[in-house]
């Protein structure tokens, strides 16, 4: 078979059926997240699934979203808290997240989620410390202010998982004048040398293109 992005989207789908399967709650967000028009930039099945299984292995109890949208990945990080544990989730538009707050409650996880709306870089410094895990899928510009903030507001040992990172394989382009792609390249750099972090990152494709995603501990 060769390698395009169709082979990579049905493979995609191959893997999601076979291991994550379907859930009537996460599907419904889609739908709703789709009928009010917003992108359709929330992470895909097998990465929703990914993240509930880092929260788990990590034993996140406190989780700090950034970049709420229509409340898919917020779902998949709700669950994974558990009874008594919660999930702060950030996001700038306020349209968006009244559609995640239906979602969320009809999900039957809306006791454990809290939704700030207000720009990252506005809310962030209001926040209490102490989260065991940092989810960052908002505006890739900012992203080195929500990695500074994930450090300040994490510990040793809180997890941070930054999304959308292989920017279809332009992030090797330093005359990118991308303002995603430049927003991206500075994180992986500030990953890479600031001593709070340490970090790796995989390309990887499937329905959402070529892409990738960072892991980092907060040391």
């Amino acid at each position: 078979m060769q390698s395009t992005p169709a082979a990579w989207a049905d493979a995609d789908v191959y893997l999601a059926d076979t291991l994550v399967g379907h859930d009537p709650a996460l599907e419904a967000a889609l739908e709703a997240q789709q009928a009010a028009g917003l992108p359709h930039i929330e992470v895909a099945p097998v990465a929703g699934k990914l993240l509930n299984l880092i929260a788990r292995m990590s034993g996140a109890r406190r989780v700090l979203e950034i970049g709420t949208l229509g409340g898919y990945s917020t779902i998949w990080l709700a669950r994974a808290v558990g009874e008594g544990g919660s999930v702060l989730t950030v996001e700038a538009e306020p349209g968006n997240a009244a559609i995640a707050r239906a979602s969320i409650d009809a999900a039957g996880v809306g006791e454990r989620v809290d939704i700030r709306v207000g720009r990252a870089a506005d809310v962030l410094p209001t926040l209490v410390g102490g989260f065991d895990l940092v989810f960052i899928d908002a505006d890739k510009e900012s992203n080195t202010i929500y990695l500074d903030w994930a450090a300040r507001l994490g510990h040793a040992g809180t997890v941070v998982v930054l999304d959308n990172i292989g920017r279809e394989g332009e992030i090797v382009r330093d005359d990118s004048t991308d303002p995603m792609v430049v927003g991206t390249r500075d994180a992986l750099r500030m990953l890479g040398d600031d001593p709070r972090f340490d970090a790796t990152a995989l390309q990887t494709v499937g329905i959402k293109g070529w892409d990738g995603v960072a892991l980092a501990l907060v040391v």
